[in-house]
């Protein structure tokens, strides 16, 4: 009535545990996930890219028929630039003088539109620079709305250490890459 259960025999439970094992062994992965990553430099330290080139020596790529990449003619002689210091997003002195002349052109002209673009200098991790780029360009909006210029206008965003101004790991370059740029669209 019932079916005969038939005995696996001791040495095939032994040979079929190996091949599990071995198979086990052979799927599995020997990468660190918790290792820091190499980073890569060229006998004469400057920093490249992930295909081996150095990125100072690449020039822009014109994607636009006006040649502004989707932004809109800048106006001549403003400056555009707000710096600040080191792991601060409060603006200083000298970037008050710049925040003054573009709320008057702005109000003169309520048709522009402006992205407030907070950058960070390469020191910190990704997620550091990227909140304190964006804390830069929000102390740019709020300065800019204090004085009148209304929220439809501006647009706050953080690109953190992506896109340096200078490339280098000294003060001077770490001084020019602290900054919110006021680009008109």
């Amino acid at each position: 009535m019932f079916p005969t259960r038939r005995r696996i025999s001791p040495w095939s439970q032994r040979i079929g545990g190996l091949l599990l094992c071995l198979t086990l062994a052979a799927c599995g992965s020997s990468v660190k996930l918790d290792d820091v990553p190499v980073e890569d430099r060229n006998a004469g330290g400057a920093q490249t890219g992930q295909n081996g080139v150095d990125p100072r020596t690449v020039q822009g790529v014109d994607m636009t028929q006006d040649g502004a990449a989707g932004i809109g003619q800048q106006p001549v002689g403003l400056a555009r630039v707000v710096y600040f210091d080191y792991d601060s997003f409060d603006v200083r002195a000298d970037g008050r003088t710049v925040i003054d002349s573009n709320v008057r052109y702005l109000k003169a002209n309520p048709s522009r539109r402006v992205s407030l673009e907070g950058h960070t200098d390469e020191r910190g991790g990704r997620e550091y620079n990227l909140a304190l780029g964006q804390k830069r360009a929000e102390a740019v909006r709020r300065a800019l709305a204090a004085q009148g210029v209304p929220d439809a206008q501006m647009e706050a965003v953080s690109f953190g250490e992506e896109k340096p101004a200078e490339m280098g790991s000294d003060e001077s370059a770490y001084a020019k890459n602290r900054r919110v740029e006021i680009l008109y669209r």
